[in-house]
C-alpha cells in the first residue's frame, strides 16, 4: 500500500473502533431478523397453520435471490466497483424493504389463502409473500455482510484485524442471542407479529447507523488523499478468474458452507428442538440456544486476538470443526435428554462457532489481494448461501417426513378449540371482535399443545388408530360440558378469558388420554448436522495442507510489527 504524507485517520484507535461499531450495527439488526420468525415456529403452527415444510421454505428464501439471481456475486462486483459507502447504503435499504414486506404479509394476508405457482404447485399465500420479503432482506443482508467485512479490513489491515472482525461478529451475534431469547416469549405474550415488527424497527436502526459510518469513511478517504507511491490497480472482471483458480480459496469457501450450514439452520429449529426433546418450557426454550451466540460474543474476539498475536489460524479451524462433530453427535443420542446436558452441548457448539469464523475470515486477505476481497468474500458468501438455501429445505422436508402427523394433529386441536369458542359464544349470545377471538383461539391451542409437549411423556398411538371425527367431537363436548359448571360473564373481554381457562383445562386431558402425536422427533435432522461436521474437518485439513504448500501464512500472526 502507498505511504501517506499526513497521518491517516485509521491511526486513531478511537475513530477506527467507532467506525467498526457503527458498521456492525447494520448486522446486529440483520442477525436479529434472521431468526425472529423461525424462532416462533410453535406459535406459527398453532396460530396460522404453518408446517415444518413452510418454515423450511421460508428459511431457505433468505438465499433465493442470492443464489438463483446471482445477487451475491453481483453484490461483490458492485462492492469492488463502486465502493463500500454506496454498496452498504443500498444493502441497508434492501433490508428495510424486505422487513416491511414480511410484516405486511404476516399482518395483512389471510392464513388460509393459497397461491398456485408454476412448476411448484400450491403454496400458502402468506408463506409465499413472507418468504419474498425474507428473500429481499437476505439480498441486502448478504451484501451488507461482505461490505462490513471489507470495511473492517480497510480500517484494520496491519492492525487488530482478527480482533475487529471478531468483535463485529460478536455484535452481530448479540442480535441472534436477543431474538432467540425474546421472540417466542414476545409472541406468546402478544402475537406472532410482534417479533417481526421489532425486526423492522431494528432494520431502520441499522440503516441510520450505516449513514454514521459513511461520514467516518468519507473522512478517512480525505485523510489519505495524498498518496505518494503506487496505488493498487483497480478491480477488473478478469480478477474473478484469479480468485476461482486459487485452491485455498475453494477449501475456505467449502469449509464455510459446510460449517455454517451445521450451525445457522440448527439455530432456526433450536427453540422447537429444546421443547420437543428436552421438555423445556416454550417461554424459556430460546434461552438454551441463546447461549451459543452469547458465548461467541466473548469468545470470537478472544480467539481473534490470539490469531492476531500468535497465529495458528488453520489449526484453530480444525479444532472448531472437530468440536462440531462431537456436539451434534451427542445431541443426536435419544437417551441424553436432560436440558442441562443440552445447555452444556450448546456452550461447546458456541466455542466451535467462535473458533472457525475468528480465523477463517481473517485468513482470506492472506491469499486474496485487497482489490479482489469484495468479490472473493462475495463468492464465499454465495457458496454459503447455497447451503443456507438447500439445508433448511432439506431439514424441513426431513422433519415433516419423519413426523407426518404432528402438524395435522395440531391443526385438529385448533379446529376443535375454534368450534368450541363459536358454539359457546353463540349459546350465550356474546359478540366478540374477530381479531380478539382469533388471538384467544391461538393462545388456547398453544397452551394445550405446549403443556402436553413439555410435561407429558408418552408413546404416541399410531395415527391409523386415531378416530379424527370422534376425537374432535370429544374435545368440543368436553369443553362445553366443563363450561356448564361455570357462570360465563356477559362482558366479551372477561368472557374470552374465562373460555380460554375452561377450554385449556378441558382439552388437555382429552388429547393426553388419546396419546395424540404432537411431538417432533429431530433425530434425523441432527444426524444431517453430524455429516456436515465430518466434511468440515476434511476441508479444514486440506486448507492447512495447502497453506503449508504455498506459504500463505495462515499459521502466522496477523499483527505486523513495525520497526522504528
Amino acid at each position: 500500500m502507498a505511504e501517506t504524507i499526513r497521518k491517516s485517520l485509521r491511526e486513531s484507535a478511537k475513530t477506527r473502533w467507532l467506525a467498526m461499531f457503527a458498521v456492525s450495527m447494520v448486522l446486529f439488526g440483520a442477525y436479529y431478523y434472521s431468526y425472529a420468525e423461525s424462532s416462533i415456529k410453535p406459535i406459527l403452527e398453532s396460530s396460522v397453520g404453518w408446517t415444518s415444510k413452510d418454515i423450511g421454505i421460508y428459511t431457505s428464501a433468505y438465499a433465493w435471490f442470492n443464489v438463483g439471481l446471482f445477487m451475491m456475486l453481483i453484490s461483490g462486483v458492485v462492492l469492488d466497483k463502486v465502493g463500500i459507502r454506496k454498496t452498504g447504503l443500498g444493502a441497508s435499504l434492501l433490508m428495510v424493504i424486505g422487513a416491511a414486506i414480511n410484516y405486511w404479509a404476516m399482518s395483512s394476508l389471510s392464513a388460509d389463502a393459497v397461491t398456485t405457482l408454476p412448476l411448484y404447485g400450491p403454496i400458502k399465500t402468506q408463506v409465499l409473500y413472507s418468504s419474498i420479503g425474507f428473500a429481499v432482506f437476505g439480498t441486502g443482508s448478504e451484501a451488507a455482510g461482505i461490505t462490513v467485512v471489507k470495511a473492517i479490513v480497510k480500517w484494520f489491515k496491519g492492525k487488530e484485524l482478527a480482533l475487529a472482525l471478531g468483535l463485529q461478529l460478536s455484535l452481530a451475534r448479540l442480535g441472534s442471542a436477543l431474538t432467540l431469547a425474546i421472540s417466542l416469549p414476545l409472541a406468546i405474550k402478544f402475537t406472532y407479529k410482534t417479533p417481526i415488527l421489532m425486526s423492522f424497527a431494528l432494520m431502520l436502526v441499522g440503516f441510520f447507523a450505516f449513514i454514521v459510518y459513511m461520514v467516518l469513511d468519507k473522512k478517512l478517504d480525505a485523510s489519505e488523499k495524498d498518496i505518494l507511491v503506487k496505488e493498487e490497480e483497480p478491480f477488473r472482471l478478469k480478477d474473478i478468474l484469479l480468485i476461482v483458480k486459487n485452491r485455498a480459496f475453494w477449501y475456505t469457501a467449502i469449509l464455510c458452507v459446510l460449517f455454517y450450514s451445521a450451525v445457522f439452520p440448527f439455530l432456526v429449529y433450536a427453540p422447537d428442538f429444546m421443547v420437543n426433546k428436552y421438555h423445556v418450557a416454550p417461554k424459556l426454550a430460546g434461552l438454551i440456544p441463546m447461549l451459543l451466540p452469547i458465548g461467541t460474543i466473548f469468545l470470537t474476539p478472544l480467539f481473534g486476538n490470539i490469531y492476531d498475536k500468535k497465529g495458528k489460524g488453520a489449526t484453530i479451524m480444525i479444532i472448531g470443526s472437530v468440536m462440531l462433530i462431537i456436539v451434534h453427535g451427542f445431541l443426536a443420542v435419544p437417551a441424553l435428554n436432560g436440558w442441562v446436558f443440552a445447555a452444556v452441548l450448546v456452550v461447546f457448539l458456541g466455542i466451535a462457532f467462535s473458533l472457525v469464523p475468528s480465523a477463517m475470515w481473517a485468513s482470506v486477505p492472506k491469499f486474496i489481494p485487497e482489490k479482489q476481497l469484495g468479490t472473493a468474500y462475495a463468492v464465499i458468501f454465495y457458496i454459503q448461501n447455497i447451503g443456507l438455501l438447500a439445508v433448511p429445505l432439506i431439514l424441513g422436508f426431513v422433519l415433516n417426513s419423519s413426523n407426518p402427523n404432528v402438524a395435522p394433529n395440531k391443526a385438529l386441536i385448533r379446529s376443535s378449540v375454534e368450534q368450541s369458542f363459536d358454539k359457546a359464544l353463540a349459546a350465550h349470545n356474546i359478540q366478540v371482535n374477530h381479531n380478539k377471538l382469533t388471538i384467544a383461539i391461538d393462545k388456547t391451542t398453544e397452551s394445550v399443545v405446549d403443556s402436553i409437549v413439555q410435561t407429558s411423556i408418552y408413546t404416541a398411538v399410531p395415527q391409523n388408530e386415531v378416530n379424527i371425527k370422534n376425537l374432535k367431537s370429544n374435545i368440543i363436548n368436553s369443553n362445553l360440558s366443563l363450561l356448564e359448571s361455570h357462570s360465563l360473564s356477559s362482558n366479551p373481554k372477561i368472557a374470552i378469558k374465562e373460555l380460554r381457562k375452561v377450554f385449556i383445562a378441558a382439552t388437555f386431558p382429552v388429547v393426553k388420554k388419546e396419546k395424540l402425536d404432537i411431538r417432533y422427533n429431530y433425530e434425523n435432522d441432527i444426524l444431517i448436522f453430524v455429516v456436515l461436521g465430518f466434511l468440515s474437518v476434511i476441508f479444514s485439513f486440506l486448507l492447512k495442507a495447502e497453506d503449508k504448500r504455498k506459504g500463505y501464512g495462515l499459521q502466522m500472526p496477523n499483527i505486523q510489527k513495525t520497526t522504528k
